[in-house]
């Protein structure tokens, strides 16, 4: 079942797979009949408060303006590098579904993340990515200015609309500055997504946040009630607004209704993972537009910290999961840090067959995924042909993308993340014969990982060619493949078709983590360590299973030791026996997993509770 649109002519439901559609700015747009369709061609501007989603304060006024350095609304736009920007995406998928007045500020990323190249080695080839705007949004009219480095930058915006299930559009504002009154290094300024050194990490920040609120202003968003900073990069938006409030005359700032406006969600669960700039960067960048001493209070004594910014000045303060809202706690004891666990948008991360599947049986969770608590009552051959058809579309990508044919009836183990250190995404290899043998005694495993390293993440770089040489030393008994250009595109085929998602993070460094969100939404179980969101998704045997001990006094060589050997003796003893002797068994877990996991691990349910509890 489609959901349906709006005929922008009559007014009446349309399938998204009607025949009768036209290209308007990049976008479908559906009809019921000829009829419309003609009627629309003849005057599409007639129409254009139908299609367009530009309300400007004519239509609902948007009360909640939503800022994220990334956010992942189209796979074919490289405006996002990982977790949080498809996160910030999802989370205006969900809120266009349920009708929340919002509207999104990020920035353009004209030249994207980064498109990943991985050697016979593993070693990581980094190039610019092409892509073409226009394609995908429009460029308004309207433009703004920030001043950086004593000189005037002309900051542009592009708008894409995120549709909701119901036709309501939330528009998303890319912020450009490639202007041609701009210098050469200004237009460059939201060229690379987390590119550059900390002047244009800054510099960035000046854009999203000050650029972000004048561009708002100057589009006609002149009741927005509620700032959303999804982490800090955005915090600079604070000062805009104390500037909007400042009464020239006195020497008063209005930090109480600035902070009444403003919320704060923060995703780092390490000190050294939170924006900070010298203050000596700070003058230089922003020049004398706000006293030196309003500063060093908001923002740290010593350096700009832009964490601190942002709680100083935001009256909710959120982790992303309940022990990540511990542990941001105690970071930061002097504020009060409450958690909204994440979700992922479930009709976007959920394959094809098991949409049909959930249609059949469970019509409604497309509005309301908490019906998929239902799924239990799916019979067990119908979830395991899903599954297979997941499976395959895996299989065939794999072979399409690295040359290497997966066995369709072996374990598929699954791990797909940013490359970084604490994610130890080598930890399954940690003693490469006992795999192999459980391999050939016990049952066949094959893998399939993806993820990239930052440019600058050495280490990341090394996890991956570590991964590759186990892949090497394994060669003869256990497949190894090591998937490159990660995106929402792979990251989709890749949790859906798993039939285990693997999950290795360092304890307590998992802020909340999704990939395993997603896996659910596919009947996938995990099988990872608990932190994050995996402590309130687990149940032992029932949704997947757990790794090591909650214990985080071990030292990093303890921890991975533990989890290394525990890992392995699952896998052993429970995982692959369950998955080859006992298929009833493994299809009753894959229904538990979606019934308990996906119908509350999801954006819809995160954004009702920020509606609940930060927005009113």
């Amino acid at each position: 079942m489609q959901v349906p649109l709006k005929d922008p002519v009559c007014g009446m439901s349309v399938r998204v797979d009607s025949a009768f559609s036209v290209s308007l700015h990049g976008k479908p747009v559906y009809f019921c009949s000829e009829f419309c369709r003609t009627a629309f061609l003849r005057d599409p501007a007639n129409y254009h408060s139908s299609t367009s989603g530009e309300s400007l304060e004519t239509d609902t006024p948007r009360r909640i303006a939503y800022f994220s350095m990334e956010v992942a609304v189209n796979p074919e736009m490289p405006t996002y590098s990982g977790g949080l920007g498809v996160l910030a995406g999802d989370t205006l998928r969900s809120a266009a579904d349920l009708r929340v007045p919002m509207v999104g500020v990020t920035l353009l990323s004209g030249k994207g993340y980064f498109d990943q190249r991985l050697d016979e080695s593993g070693n990581q080839l980094e190039s610019s990515v092409n892509w073409n705007p226009t394609s995908f949004a429009r460029r308004l009219p309207s433009s703004v200015e920030v001043s950086i480095d004593g000189r005037t930058v002309r900051v542009g915006a592009w708008q894409y609309d995120v549709i909701g299930a119901t036709g309501y559009r939330i528009p998303l504002f890319l912020l450009d500055t490639n202007d041609e009154r701009n210098s050469s290094g200004d237009r460059d300024l939201t060229a690379y997504l987390y590119g550059g050194d900390q002047r244009y990490r800054l510099a960035q920040e000046v854009v999203l946040g000050i650029g972000g609120v004048k561009i708002l202003r100057a589009l006609g968003y002149q009741q927005i009630e509620r700032f959303h900073m999804n982490e800090g990069h955005a915090a600079l938006l604070v000062l805009e607004l104390l500037r909007e409030r400042k009464d020239p005359e006195m020497a008063t700032w209005d930090f109480n209704s600035i902070r009444e406006r403003c919320l704060f969600t923060t995703h780092t669960p390490v000190p050294a993972g939170h924006d900070q700039f010298s203050y000596d960067l700070v003058q230089r960048v922003l020049g004398d537009q706000w006293p030196l001493e309003v500063l060093r209070m908001l923002g740290g004594a010593d350096r700009l910290n832009m964490t601190y910014l942002a709680l100083n000045l935001s009256n909710h303060v959120n982790g992303v999961a309940k022990k990540h809202g511990e542990v941001s706690q105690a970071m930061f004891p002097g504020y009060a840090i409450d958690s909204i666990t994440n979700g992922v948008h479930s009709v976007t991360w959920t394959a094809e067959s098991f949409q049909a599947l959930y249609d059949k049986h469970i019509p409604g969770w497309r509005k309301d995924p908490a019906t998929l608590r239902h799924a239990v009552s799916i019979p067990q051959e119908e979830v395991w042909e899903a599954h297979v058809a997941a499976k395959e579309t895996l299989i065939e990508e794999v072979k399409r993308r690295a040359g290497v044919a997966l066995e369709r009836d072996v374990l598929t183990i699954g791990f797909a993340r940013r490359a970084t250190a604490y994610k130890r995404a080598d930890l399954i290899f940690g003693d490469v014969g006992r795999l192999r043998e459980i391999a050939g005694s016990v049952g066949p495993i094959q893998f399939v990982f993806s993820g990239k390293a930052h440019p600058q993440d050495h280490g990341g770089k090394d996890l991956i060619r570590r991964v590759f040489e186990a892949g090497r030393q394994l060669r003869d008994g256990v497949k190894v493949v090591y998937l490159a250009n990660y995106d929402m595109a792979l990251g989709k085929v890749l949790t859906a078709g798993a039939d285990l998602w693997l999950n290795t993070p360092l304890r307590p460094l998992e802020a909340s983590g999704t990939s395993g969100m997603k896996a659910a939404h596919n009947g996938v179980p995990s099988l990872s360590v608990l932190d994050g969101w995996w402590i309130e998704g687990h149940i032992e045997g029932v949704t997947g299973w757990s790794i090591g001990s909650r214990d985080e006094t071990a030292s990093s060589e303890q921890a991975n030791a533990q989890d290394a050997a525990d890992m392995v003796e699952k896998l052993q003893s429970v995982i692959l026996p369950t998955f080859y002797r006992d298929r009833n068994r493994w299809a009753d877990i894959m229904r538990q997993t979606i019934a308990f996991n996906a119908s509350f691990f999801n954006t819809h349910r995160m954004v009702q509770q920020y509606a609940a509890n930060a927005y009113v």
